[in-house]
């Protein structure tokens, strides 16, 4: 016990220090441009630029509704909630499943080992294996009962726009990187560079909420896209897809291989949310902790 409180309070100090640097760019451990913090308002600002100069929806307000709380969203989700708990939660579990393979005598899980390979294969593997098991977890969110309560923050946007991307609830967080752990530790994940691919896959999110249209012919049976993700929000689905289509972050390539990919038409009026997104939480405080109880539904579906 001991040793996991110490592994807990060194995860909080370097966590709170990486997180100053990353601010003030007081680090010499790697380049000035790899800087997630400042990254992210840049990439940010471009899409709200964008969104601005050539907006699909022309009469939607430049700061839709729920801008400022979207915009909270992202630096809590990717800086804040790190600081308060997961980080420290992340060694303490990461350290205990070492603990535990030591018991049968591994030290780790590594099936395919691609350290050796070229760089630019090593990024591109590990950006496909990524994509396909958060596919899958997306999908779960939809499909398993009390994993889409939390995955309701995300669709409880009304207005979408680029900063729509990061609302989520901080437990889709703790589903992801659980279920991902795994399959990256067992092709030896660890590689420097992966800033390159978390950018990509950063400003790929930002552009499917973004308030932009864009063609991309061919490319979208491989890209997710605005138009694609209008319809992954949308308040009103057929029967047959009620749990939800297009489940594509990245790559829309799975949504066509599994039969998933729904585009009736265009999208650019539908109504977003959720059946009962009326009743749900519009606070910062209610929606994080929404969830952690039955919901109404199922309190009233247990009522006779």
């Amino acid at each position: 016990m001991e040793k996991y409180l110490e592994i807990i309070a060194n995860a909080y100090r370097g966590y709170a220090q990486y997180l100053w640097q990353e601010i003030t760019f007081q680090y010499d451990y790697k380049p000035w441009w790899q800087n997630y913090f400042w990254a992210l308002i840049l990439i940010s600002a471009f899409f709200l630029l964008w969104e601005w100069l050539r907006p699909w929806r022309e009469n939607q307000p430049r700061f839709r509704k729920d801008f400022w709380l979207d915009a909270f969203y992202m630096f809590f989700n990717f800086f804040l909630f790190s600081l308060i708990v997961f980080n420290a939660l992340s060694e303490v579990v990461v350290n205990a499943f070492n603990d535990l393979l030591a018991v049968f005598g591994l030290s780790n899980i590594v099936a395919l080992e691609i350290a050796s390979w070229p760089v630019g294969l090593q990024l591109l593997t590990l950006f496909v294996i990524r994509d396909f098991v958060q596919w899958w977890t997306h999908r779960l969110l939809h499909y398993v009962p009390w994993l889409w309560e939390y995955h309701k923050v995300h669709h409880s946007v009304e207005e979408m726009g680029f900063a729509a991307h990061l609302r989520y609830h901080w437990m889709e967080t703790v589903v992801y990187r659980t279920i991902e752990y795994i399959p990256l530790a067992m092709i030896g994940f660890g590689i420097d560079d992966f800033f390159f691919v978390h950018m990509f896959t950063l400003a790929v999110g930002h552009w499917n909420h973004a308030n932009i249209r864009v063609k991309l012919g061919p490319l979208k049976y491989i890209f997710n896209h605005p138009n694609m993700h209008m319809w992954h929000h949308a308040h009103d689905l057929p029967a047959e897809r009620a749990r939800g289509v297009n489940f594509g972050l990245t790559l829309s390539v799975w949504d066509y291989i599994f039969g998933t990919a729904y585009i009736p038409h265009s999208g650019k009026s539908i109504k977003l949310g959720f059946p009962g997104i009326k009743r749900f939480p519009k606070t910062f405080w209610g929606q994080i902790t929404h969830g952690f109880k039955r919901s109404e539904e199922a309190q009233a579906a247990k009522k006779p």
